[in-house]
C-alpha cells in the first residue's frame, strides 16, 4: 500500500509579521492623515495660535492661482523630459556597452559614476563650473569658437534643470537596460548578422523588444523619483525666473517655508499624492500588461 503523504504543518507567521506591518503603516498613514488633517486648517508658523478648521479654503484658493496649471505642466513635462532622454540615451548605450572592447570595464565605472553624485553637488557642479555664464565650462568654449555665451539659467531655465537631472538619472537607466540586455541569446544576433541584418537594424528590431520589460521598470522607478524633484530646482534656479522651474515639490516648500503658511502647504501636497498616484496607477497597469504578455 502507498503511503500518503504526511501533512505539512502550517506555521503562523502573522505575529512575525505584525510588528513590522504595524511600524510600516504608522510609517504611512501617520504623516497622510496629518497632511490632510492641516490641509482643511488655517495654520500659520509665524501665529500658530491663529488657527482653525476652514474647509474647502486653502483647497479653493489653491486651484483658483492661475500659476497652479503651469506648476502642474511645468512637473509632468519636466518628468516626461527626463524619462525621454534617460531611457533613449540608455538604451543606446546599453548597446554600444554590450558590445567588448578595450577599457569597457573603466568605462562602465565612469559611466554610472553621476548616479552616486548627491543631488545637490550635481546642481552645485553644474551651476558654477559648467553652465556659468562667464566662468563655466561651456561659456569658455563658446568664446573660444566665436559665440556669445548662453546664460542657461536666465534664458534656459527649464532646459537646464532637465540636463542636469538627466546626467543624474542617466546611469540608472544604463545600468537596468545593460543587464536586461547582457541575457540575450548570442545566438539570436550571430543568426541575424548572418541573414544581413547591420546594427541599427539588430537595435531596433532585437535588443528594442528584448528590453522591453526593463523599459517598463525604469520609467516606473525613474517616475516615482522624479515628482519628488527638489534640490536641482533649490541650488539652481530657486523656481525662477518667476514660476519658469517651479514644480510641485518645490510650490509646498514655498507655501510651507517662505510663505509659513501650513495650511496651504498641506493642500499642496494633497494635489501633488493624488497626480502621483494617478500616474503610478497608471504605470503599474502599463507594466502588468506587459509581463503578462
Amino acid at each position: 500500500m502507498r503511503r500518503k503523504p504526511a501533512k505539512t504543518a502550517r506555521v503562523n507567521t502573522f505575529p512575525l509579521l505584525a510588528p513590522s506591518v504595524a511600524a510600516l503603516l504608522l510609517w504611512m498613514t501617520v504623516p497622510l492623515a496629518m497632511t490632510l488633517w492641516f490641509s482643511f486648517r488655517r495654520y500659520n508658523l509665524l501665529n500658530p495660535m491663529l488657527h482653525g478648521f476652514v474647509g474647502l479654503s486653502n483647497y479653493r484658493f489653491l486651484i483658483a492661482d492661475p500659476a497652479l496649471s503651469h506648476i502642474l505642466l511645468t512637473t509632468v513635462f519636466l518628468v516626461a523630459a527626463v524619462l525621454t532622454i534617460t531611457v533613449s540615451l540608455g538604451a543606446v548605450m546599453a548597446a554600444l556597452f554590450a558590445v567588448s572592447f578595450p577599457g569597457r570595464g573603466i568605462a562602465r565605472v565612469l559611466m554610472i559614476s553621476p548616479f552616486f553624485v548627491m543631488p545637490t553637488v550635481s546642481a552645485l557642479i553644474w551651476k558654477n563650473l559648467l553652465m556659468h555664464p562667464v566662468n563655466g565650462l561651456f561659456a569658455a568654449i563658446a568664446r573660444g569658437l566665436g559665440f556669445p555665451a548662453i546664460d542657461w539659467f536666465g534664458s534656459l531655465p527649464l532646459t537646464s534643470i532637465i540636463i542636469i537631472v538627466s546626467w543624474e538619472w542617466l546611469p540608472f537607466a544604463f545600468l537596468i537596460l545593460l543587464t536586461a540586455l547582457q541575457s540575450l541569446d548570442q545566438e539570436q544576433l550571430e543568426a541575424a548578422r548572418l541573414d544581413g541584418a547591420g546594427p541599427i537594424a539588430i537595435f531596433f528590431h532585437i535588443q528594442i523588444p528584448h528590453m522591453g520589460r526593463a523599459i517598463s521598470v525604469v520609467v516606473m522607478m525613474e517616475t516615482i523619483f522624479l515628482l519628488g524633484i527638489f534640490a536641482e530646482i533649490y541650488v539652481t534656479t530657486a523656481g525662477g525666473p518667476g514660476i519658469a522651474t517651479t514644480n510641485l515639490p518645490f510650490l509646498i516648500y514655498q507655501r510651507a517655508l517662505l510663505a509659513f503658511n501650513v495650511g496651504s502647504a498641506s493642500a499642496a501636497g494633497v494635489i501633488a499624492i493624488v497626480l502621483a498616484n494617478i500616474i503610478a496607477a497608471f504605470l503599474i497597469r502599463t507594466i502588468a500588461k506587459r509581463l503578462d504578455v
